[in-house]
């Protein structure tokens, strides 16, 4: 085997995949994990510069950097990049519509090192704002809130009486609150995307986020759907690496094992093509954002689960004992990929592109 640079050289992917076995061996929220992402800088870095985040040249070279620093976090433990995707997506929230005091709130909370998500998905009958009076508060609860009673806040939606729903910040480190005894699973275990209920949390001004209908806005909405997609190809990548660490000289020398894992080369690096992309329309609020990211879902399923594959035919047996980092990546990146409906996602974004002809607008490339 010749020398090379391997993935594990970063010592931030490193760390996070070593604390990750442990994690994974005993579900927990991954605190140590997110410490490292706090002493590397990556929990501040995309926050709105009047909250100390790091000023860009421009939205697409500040989502170009946020699209490493997903697949950094990804390839280190797919988990971890779950919960770094939220907190990414609550501190684009905050750059998006938060007052200059709420900004100001927000720098305060980084200080300190706070960790956000979002949650969105909810058990019927979901998640309302009550108004009594002067007095408002929740009713309902969250379901698959990733990092509930670890993180230490979350940008929630709820439904009010009449109109769309709003944004509200909300502590989320609640142990009471908090229910993760149904988060059962062979991957994703430090995600720990439990249930939080938020019956009772009382809302005041300073905790509404925006206005009504900006947590739906397109094409950010959907087309932010690139983010998670980039966690995914992390994964991807560190899988193919530990494939190839892990070949024996035997498959090395075998054109039919070199066939596979080129195979496997290919699927990722088309994955990371489309990410890219759908990072750069998603950055200039393209009118095509959100099918382009509808169908980069699709494209990125299709090439994790050929990678997965590939991995897993090319290491053998080995690929499913406990303790291989082959067998945790491929645990963690199967349940990643089941987001909601993914196949009516990319018939969306197909109809939309049958709907017109773009192939005279270079918006294929």
């Amino acid at each position: 085997m010749t020398g090379s640079r391997s993935i594990l050289d970063d010592p931030l992917v490193a760390t996070l995949a070593l604390l990750g076995v442990g994690y994974d061996e005993a579900t927990a929220y991954p605190a140590d994990s997110v410490a490292a992402l706090a002493q590397a800088g990556l929990l501040r870095r995309f926050a709105p510069v009047a909250s100390g985040g790091e000023r860009f040249a421009d939205a697409t070279a500040r989502h170009d950097a946020m699209f490493d620093a997903l697949r950094r976090v990804g390839r280190g433990d797919l988990s971890v990049g779950r919960l770094f995707e939220g907190h990414v997506n609550a501190l684009a929230l905050f750059d998006w519509y938060a007052t200059p005091e709420q900004q100001a709130w927000l720098g305060a909370a980084l200080d300190a090192n706070a960790m956000f998500g979002v949650w969105a998905t909810e058990p019927p009958p979901g998640v309302a704002l009550v108004s009594d009076g002067a007095d408002r508060h929740l009713r309902g609860a969250k379901g698959f809130a990733s990092g509930a009673g670890g993180i230490t806040h979350a940008v929630v939606t709820a439904r009010p009486a009449d109109g769309p729903r709003v944004m509200i910040v909300v502590a989320a480190d609640d142990a009471h609150r908090t229910d993760a005894s149904a988060w059962r699973v062979r991957g994703m275990r430090a995600s720990v995307s439990g249930r939080y209920d938020l019956t009772g949390h009382r809302v005041d001004d300073g905790a509404i986020l925006g206005a009504p209908g900006d947590y739906d806005r397109e094409p950010r909405f959907t087309g932010g759907a690139w983010r998670f997609t980039a966690v995914q190809l992390g994964g991807m990548e560190a899988l193919l690496a530990e494939t190839r660490a892990t070949l024996s000289d035997a498959a090395r020398a075998d054109p039919l094992a070199r066939a596979a894992f080129g195979q496997a080369i290919v699927a990722t690096r088309t994955a990371w093509l489309w990410v890219r992309e759908a990072a750069r329309r998603n950055a200039r609020e393209d009118a095509d954002a959100a099918t382009f990211a509808r169908m980069t879902r699709g494209v990125v399923e299709r090439a994790a689960l050929d990678v997965m594959e590939h991995a897993a035919r090319l290491v053998g047996t080995r690929s499913a004992f406990a303790g291989q980092r082959v067998d945790k990546i491929i645990r963690d990146l199967s349940l990643y990929l089941r987001q909601a409906g993914p196949d009516h996602v990319r018939d969306t974004a197909v109809r939309s592109w049958l709907d017109r002809d773009r192939w005279g607008e270079d918006e294929w490339w």
